[in-house]
């Protein structure tokens, strides 16, 4: 075990429960990375976004595998925002617990949970899901895999978009999603997909957020369009406005299995059962599943562009979000 990681999970081991127990991390603590963000967002807070990054990724939480008590600690932390925000639970919580197999041959069943809340909009028509995964990949040789950017950055961007949207009133209803068990299998969205107390029926787009802090290009990647161009001309609205650089990609299957994102996050259930989607991400880094994965190696002014950039995606999705029911209704 890295000496330094091996102090950190003794020096932390009593933190990561009382964590579980309710008493998180503050938002409010003191970060340095608000003050590398020279752009000056419109849309959300950058730095509680980013401090609320810091926080899921912290070792305390030691890499927030599902099923251990850091996922807990991080699954408890999300559900405060949400309550925090006044989001709508779907019965008496806002924790959809599963068990699950995870997607290994010597597996055993975990217990995991999805974070679930909604904010009404003023249609009783069709409704937009917003996702992104909060578990990463745990202890792995005695390292802790943080996953700052994969994806503490993309249930911060999600937590963020909450915020927005509990103080300016979506046209249709939105539900946030903060899935557990992406890296296992996609268990969390396989998981939501199966709760009939979750109205998937009525969703008609999914935004999917995942890797969204960390580009040296200033590049943000959407897949999508390739499957259905009805959305793209949606994107090109968005890009033309973003303070992002906003590239339609990766979804094209003749791209093969590694360029091809189209099936490498929880997108891909809520496709399976014929909601279209727009896949946000970066493109794979020196992090991507490495212990360098940590909140010291995102690009803070980069993220909080892409927070606003996502936000704009949000309005733009919910403005036709009757159009693109409708496109879909036949199908």
């Amino acid at each position: 075990m890295n000496s330094r990681k091996s102090w950190i999970v003794t020096a932390f081991l009593g933190l990561a429960a009382v964590l579980i127990g309710g008493v998180l991390l503050s938002l409010d603590h003191e970060s340095e990375a608000p003050s590398l963000v020279q752009y000056q967002a419109h849309y959300i807070d950058a730095g509680a976004m980013l401090r609320l990054t810091e926080t899921l990724s912290s070792d305390a939480l030691e890499g927030r595998a599902t099923g251990t008590r850091g996922n807990e600690a991080a699954r408890d932390f999300i559900q405060k925002r949400f309550e925090t925000l006044g989001l709508n639970r779907y019965g008496t919580s806002f924790i959809h617990p599963f068990t699950a197999m995870p997607d290994a041959d010597d597996a055993m069943p975990v217990n995991g949970a999805n974070v679930v809340g909604w904010i009404e909009g003023d249609s009783d028509g069709p409704a937009l899901l917003i996702t992104a995964h909060y578990d990463h990949l745990g202890i792995i040789d005695g390292e802790i895999y943080n996953g700052a950017d994969d994806n503490a950055s993309g249930t911060a961007a999600l937590v963020a978009l909450a915020h927005y949207f509990s103080h300016h009133k979506p046209v249709h209803d939105i539900v946030f999603v903060a899935l557990d068990g992406e890296e296992v299998g996609l268990l969390g969205a396989h998981a939501l997909v199966a709760d009939s107390s979750v109205p998937m029926g009525r969703v008609a787009l999914n935004l999917n957020f995942d890797m969204v802090s960390r580009s040296d290009a200033g590049e943000l990647y959407v897949a999508g369009p390739f499957h259905y161009p009805f959305l793209l001309p949606l994107v090109e609205r968005v890009a033309a406005e973003a303070p992002v650089m906003v590239i339609p990609g990766h979804d094209d299957p003749a791209l093969g299995v590694q360029d091809d994102w189209t099936t490498q996050s929880d997108q891909s259930v809520f496709r399976d059962i014929g909601i279209p989607f727009l896949f946000f991400s970066v493109e794979n880094h020196a992090g991507y599943h490495q212990p360098s994965d940590d909140y010291v190696n995102i690009t803070p002014d980069f993220f909080a562009r892409v927070g606003d950039t996502l936000v704009m995606a949000a309005l733009a999705a919910d403005a036709e979000l009757d159009v693109i029911a409708g496109e879909t209704a036949g199908d």
